[in-house]
């Protein structure tokens, strides 16, 4: 029982600081394509991502298309910190959909919630390679 507890402290902590971290931070990357997140297909363009106004919620916008939009994202750990601030694109033939974020430094990776069309393509077998963005810390 003392082990479970203190497995759930580590978890919280550890949570807990990732999102600390994003809280503080502002994630830039240039995307030179069309892609979807969530449900909203949005245009190429500098994306900026940070913490949204709900605990847990990203804020994904693009200023010069005054364009946002707030995911509620499933954080996995890795063993390893990221070696740097990535976006990472699931691509299907020319569709793109954002399906992570990774903040250099942490082990926290952002898993955004699958979309409608991208699970469609996924029923008919299409196979998905990942297409990563670098980014930068702000």
């Amino acid at each position: 029982m003392k082990r479970a507890i203190l497995m759930l402290a580590l978890m919280l902590v550890s949570t807990g600081a990732a999102l600390a971290q994003l809280d503080t931070t502002r994630i830039t990357a240039q995307v030179p394509f069309d892609f979807v997140v969530g449900d909203k297909a949005v245009p190429a363009g500098e994306w900026t991502v940070s913490s949204g106004p709900m605990n847990g919620a990203l804020l994904i916008q693009n200023r010069d298309a005054e364009f946002g939009v707030l995911s509620l994202p499933q954080k996995d750990e890795s063993k390893k910190p990221a070696g740097s601030c990535v976006l990472v694109f699931h691509r299907y033939n020319n569709r793109y959909f954002l399906s992570g974020i990774k903040i250099e430094g942490s082990r926290i990776t952002y898993r955004l919630p699958e979309s409608k069309a991208e699970a469609e393509l996924r029923a008919q077998n299409i196979t998905a390679t990942d297409e990563i963005r670098l980014g930068s810390l702000k």
